[in-house]
């Protein structure tokens, strides 16, 4: 019987929280923005609803946690 070819699966977890640029960066959201909003002001609110681009010492944790995605 023919064994199968061991294949990395893409991890939904961190699908779901990073995209990838079509120059292969990932960006994902900034956190802070669910709860506890009243403290906080409107400019650190509005700075918190904009994507953002993930360090390199990152990337290559979430390349390897996504390898069909790049």
């Amino acid at each position: 019987m023919p064994r199968s070819i061991a294949r990395s699966k893409t991890r939904k977890s961190v699908a779901k929280r990073f995209k990838f640029t079509a120059s292969g960066k990932a960006k994902m959201a900034k956190p802070g923005r669910r709860h506890l909003l009243e403290c906080k002001n409107a400019g650190r609110k509005r700075k918190m609803g904009k994507t953002v681009l993930v360090s390199e010492s990152d990337m290559d944790r979430i390349r390897r946690s996504m390898p069909f995605s790049h």
